[in-house]
């Protein structure tokens, strides 16, 4: 198989590979210092946790921190506390930030003989629809290389050439603008004892530990706002503000980014022998932490239907990969709408008017006076099947 893309889809996919026996060579565009350096979401769900542990990667992958259970609300600056674990028999999430991530899987797949290829510049491909698809790709030194091979997957990301490769109509697009932005926010902070969400008059801010001394905050913006119109003196006080903590630490900020929250989805997720995984086939917002979850489930689903296609000449589970992977999409996306509709509507009522603003109070109030509500949040928020 031919992975194209080495975040942490690929990387994934590379490893249940490895250990099912099924030849691999990853080939990935950007240098390796850029791919262990880039950072995104953190928190690996309960779910692909015990993917790991069950594969044999938990003691190479999973060595970290778990994530504190308690989530909290901040309405108009009132602490509320959900304790997710409980309400779900205990399980828990990981606090796994991507570039961590990578580099461990990186380490584990290169440990057993893996081929990861960095630099690859001009990745093609050809005959996807055919028996032997082909790639061809041109090397750190400049050289023009090609392979032929069996399937391809692409975990390139949303800009990314896998999907580009599909004829056009072949696939159906599913997009939605959220209409709501955010400054993303990283800083040399203490982290939040607890995982925050703030809901006020004043607009939505989240903070979220990225390790014992980072935090990464999150503001709601205009989403056609430049960064330059968050200077750091405007990030605090914003943050101060939406909090409700007048003392909230003030740190260096390393990083600050735009976000606007927009939805993708196609359909199906594969055409001839590309499979599409993670974002190349679907991008989900920010709230919930879900993007990187759904990716590793696209991994092991495809992973498992590879090794039963390769082995046993069972082909069932990978006609079904698409299938698969988009019920479980559409839930996370659903999830995903329902929690950013709920704090950012619950927030400032110039956004979507008075009446809108106390039905998502209601929904959030729910959330602490019926078990039912509560147990069927933390189901989907801890990423238990």
């Amino acid at each position: 198989m031919a992975i194209i893309g080495a975040g942490p889809a690929g990387l994934t996919l590379a490893n249940l590979l490895q250990r099912s026996g099924v030849d691999c060579v990853v080939l990935e565009r950007r240098s390796r210092s850029y791919v262990e350096q880039r950072q995104r979401a953190g928190v690996l769900e309960h779910r692909a946790a015990r993917m790991f542990q069950e594969w044999g990667l938990g003691d190479q992958v999973l060595a970290g921190v778990p994530v504190d259970g308690l989530l909290e609300f901040r309405i108009d600056g009132v602490p509320r506390h959900l304790d997710v674990p409980a309400l779900v028999g205990g399980r828990h999430s990981w606090l796994m930030p991507q570039q961590l991530l990578v580099r461990r899987l990186i380490v584990t797949f290169e440990t057993g003989g893996g081929d990861l290829r960095t630099d690859a510049e001009g990745v093609a491909l050809h005959d996807i629809d055919g028996d032997r698809p082909v790639v061809r790709y041109h090397d750190a030194a400049g050289r023009s290389r090609e392979f032929a091979c069996d399937y391809v997957a692409g975990c390139d990301g949303f800009l990314g050439l896998s999907r580009r490769s599909v004829p056009e109509g072949a696939l159906r697009t599913y997009t939605y603008d959220h209409g709501v932005g955010w400054v993303t926010v990283l800083a040399d902070t203490p982290a939040p004892r607890h995982p925050l969400l703030a809901v006020s008059e004043y607009g939505y801010a989240a903070q979220f530990p990225r390790g014992p001394h980072a935090s990464r905050y999150y503001l709601e913006c205009d989403p056609d706002e430049a960064s330059v119109a968050w200077p750091d003196d405007r990030i605090w006080k914003q943050l101060r503000l939406r909090l409700g903590d007048d003392d909230l630490p003030i740190g260096e900020v390393t990083a600050t980014s735009m976000v606007k929250m927009r939805s993708f989805v196609v359909d199906p997720m594969s055409y001839g022998r590309l499979f599409l995984v993670g974002d190349a086939a679907h991008v989900i917002t920010p709230m919930g932490g879900k993007g990187m979850n759904l990716a590793l489930f696209d991994a092991e689903t495809l992973a498992r239907a590879l090794r039963a296609a390769v082995q046993d000449g069972d082909g069932a589970a990978l006609s079904a990969y698409s299938a698969t992977c988009l019920r479980r999409t559409w839930d996370y996306q659903e999830f995903s709408r329902w929690l950013l509709e709920t704090v950012h509507e619950a927030g400032d009522a110039s956004r979507c008017g008075p009446f809108r603003r106390e039905l998502a109070r209601a929904r959030l109030e729910r959330l602490f006076e019926s078990p039912a509500a509560a147990t069927a949040f933390a189901v989907l928020r801890a990423g238990v099947d």
